[in-house]
């Protein structure tokens, strides 16, 4: 434990609210700690400044005007000998709280640093033996080469032990707009040790042929635009109908905070619902907090490839800056997010994070056949809050959308390029789609991860697992047309790992057995999975171990300030074994406590002819849908779709 304490001078204003977004301030303040405590040299990079997010009983506890004290988590790498250590700074007070040093063989490594993208292609482009590969291969100009920056993984390879390591595939460019994904060099891969700055494992499997075809995208390349889209114009000429108040955003029944962070990107807290006169707390906290990339190539050049690009890439620190028209559409609010750079000074992203409603169709209608044909109806419209981040060739959207019948969703959509590599014209791979003459795309999973901290009118939460069962035939069911439910609680934490399973319908219900609703059961949202295939990796494999969180579609715990991400702290190069699966051991009573669940999903990709050269957007998600949380439809009191002038929509006869 240290004290030692900054200019006071550079003390950021004190924030309004424990959850409010870092400020430039503060994070130019954790910084400026850090040194006046000798912990900055010329060669110190900052790969995690985070907020130190306080327990949720503290959040609870908070009252406006109450003094507030902020936490920074800062992770701290020497770039000149690959140590790196985590301390946590009060920049309200200014002092350095704690400082520990990480051992990168049993913590694992911080995340990658941009400045490592250039050092990895510098470092690779400067290997006698990768340049004598390349010649090889007739390619002596690799001034429009690409060697990609990737992250290594760990394979218990005793070399790579302690060291601070990428792994990088070439590509080639015909110009420097070129795009690189349509000609892999096949067969070459290069270890490379980021702090020794040099090649240490150089494998070369074969001369392929280099994809020629070009996989150009944009519309100068891809002939004559379409000529029959007229105008689609949305408008909100009054406005949005919702608030943004610093970090807290209201819409409708609906009330939540705000925030970005450089590791999992959008973070949504307290999350509640005005139902009469109370506002209902349902989610504590909601991110993504992790995303696996397992490839499914097994020769050695490739068989190496996942990524976790929340753990080793940063989503957040990968965001764009969103554009009107293009990224979003329609009465646009644009936040900015407030980051570090990978020297920990702040940087701001403008425009990254998106809120903004859109009509999404009926939400309820009857027509009465008993009352001449009378119909009522109400459209539906949703708040979007989202963001968009681009990790390498793939680009992410990220949207989480409120609905006015309570019901939560999010929803991944992956486009931009599918990696490739290099295969013989014609001969085809059982691992891979062959999208262009010799370029294979190969098949591989998106495996998102939310984390939801729930608070179903309380902390005292309770999940069960609900399937839909057949009944069998006899004297109580002489037809055989009966079905019911099957609740199972999910009561102790070696049993918190759990499958989908579309056949039986299974959903989990997330309860809160001290809050009633009117009918005297417990008031409850339900998780609607969207089931793909769980992490298809074999067990025991080396990625199955650092990915255990997808090996299961849901896992329960118990909520714990300090379980942050659904793989670790320190994801990158670490064997795995950590996070849920770690907390998933038998002992851990569920029931009726403050929990987490952590939800996997995602899609098994197998590129289609149809993804290329830039592919269609591929969507995934979840739901949570009130299931007794609301004693009624709590869309009742939309107004009828009779005129602009009543906020609904026009009807005409």
């Amino acid at each position: 434990m240290t004290a030692s304490s900054a200019d006071p001078q550079t003390a950021p204003a004190v924030a309004a609210h424990p959850l409010d977004p870092l400020t430039a301030a503060e994070i130019g303040a954790a910084r400026a700690v850090l040194a006046a405590a000798g912990k900055v040299t010329d060669a110190s990079r900052f790969p995690l400044v985070l907020p130190d997010e306080p327990d949720r009983h503290a959040v609870l506890a908070h009252r406006d005007g109450d003094a507030v004290t902020r936490r920074v988590r800062v992770t701290v790498l020497d770039s000149a000998t690959g140590r790196s250590a985590e301390a946590v700074v009060d920049v309200t007070a200014g002092l350095l709280l704690s400082y520990r040093e990480l051992d990168a063989a049993v913590d694992g490594q911080p995340p990658l640093l941009f400045e490592e993208y250039e050092r990895c292609d510098a470092i690779v482009k400067a290997d006698p033996g990768w340049r004598k590969a390349m010649a090889e291969r007739g390619i002596t100009d690799t001034s429009l080469v690409i060697a990609a920056p990737l992250a290594a993984g760990h394979f218990g390879i005793e070399s790579e032990t302690g060291r601070r390591m990428l792994r990088s595939l070439t590509f080639l460019r015909c110009d420097a707009s070129d795009n690189p994904f349509a000609h892999p060099v096949g067969g070459l891969v290069a270890d490379v040790d980021l702090i020794d700055r040099r090649v240490v494992r150089l494998i070369d499997t074969g001369i392929v042929p280099t994809p020629a075809e070009c996989g150009r995208y944009e519309a100068e390349f891809t002939g004559p635009a379409r000529t029959d889209l007229r105008p689609l114009e949305i408008s909100q000429p009054e406005g949005p109908s919702f608030t943004l108040d610093g970090s807290v955003l209201s819409w409708q029944n609906w009330r939540l905070r705000l925030d970005f962070n450089a590791r999992e990107g959008l973070v949504l807290h307290q999350l509640t619902h005005r139902d009469g006169d109370r506002d209902r707390p349902v989610l504590h906290r909601a991110s993504i907090a992790e995303m696996a990339v397992p490839y499914a190539e097994p020769g050695a050049s490739r068989n190496w490839v996942c990524y976790l690009d929340a753990g080793e890439y940063l989503l957040g620190r990968n965001a764009n800056s969103l554009r009107l028209g293009c990224d979003c559409v329609g009465d646009i609010t644009y936040v900015d997010a407030v980051l570090a750079d990978d020297h920990g000074r702040p940087e701001t992203l403008h425009n990254v994070i998106c809120v903004h409603e859109e009509d999404t169709g009926l939400l309820w209608k009857h027509t009465n056949i008993f009352d001449d044909f009378a119909v009522d109806s109400r459209r539906s419209r949703r708040l979007v809050i989202s963001y968009i981040a681009t990790l390498g060739n793939y680009d992410y959207g990220f949207y989480w959308y409120l609905y006015q019948d309570g019901t939560i969703s999010f929803e991944a959509k992956a486009t931009g390029l599918v990696q490739t590599s290099a295969g013989q014209p014609g001969a085809g791979s059982p691992y891979a789609t062959e999208i262009a003459p010799g370029l294979l795309a190969p098949f591989h999973q998106h495996l998102f991860c939310a984390r939801l901290d729930t608070a179903l009118d309380g902390p005292g939460n309770t999940v069960e697992e609900v399937d839909v069962v057949r009944l069998p035939m006899g004297p109580d069911n002489p037809n055989g047309n009966a079905f019911t439910s099957k609740a199972t609680a999910i009561a102790d934490s070696g049993d918190a790992g759990r499958v989908a399973d579309p056949s039986v319908g299974r959903r989990w219900r997330i309860s809160n057995p001290d809050a009633l609703n009117r009918m005297g059961q417990p008031v409850a949202y339900t998780l609607m999975p969207d089931p793909g295939p769980v992490l298809l990796a074999q067990p025991g494999s080396p990625v199955a171990e650092r990915v255990a969180y997808a090996t299961k579609h849901l896992w329960v715990t118990r909520y714990r300030p300090d379980r942050h991400y659904p793989d670790g702290d320190y994801p990158n190069q670490h064997p795995g074994r950590t996070g849920v699966i770690a907390w998933s051991q038998p002992g851990e009573a569920l029931e009726n406590t403050e929990l987490t669940v952590w939800h996997s999903f995602g899609p098994t990709h197998l590129p289609r002819l149809e993804d290329w050269p830039v592919m269609p957007v591929d969507a995934c998600g979840f739901s949570l849908k009130p299931t007794g949380f609301f004693d009624r439809n709590p869309a009742l009191d939309l107004p009828k779709e009779t005129g602009h002038g009543e906020g609904g929509a026009h009807c005409h006869a």
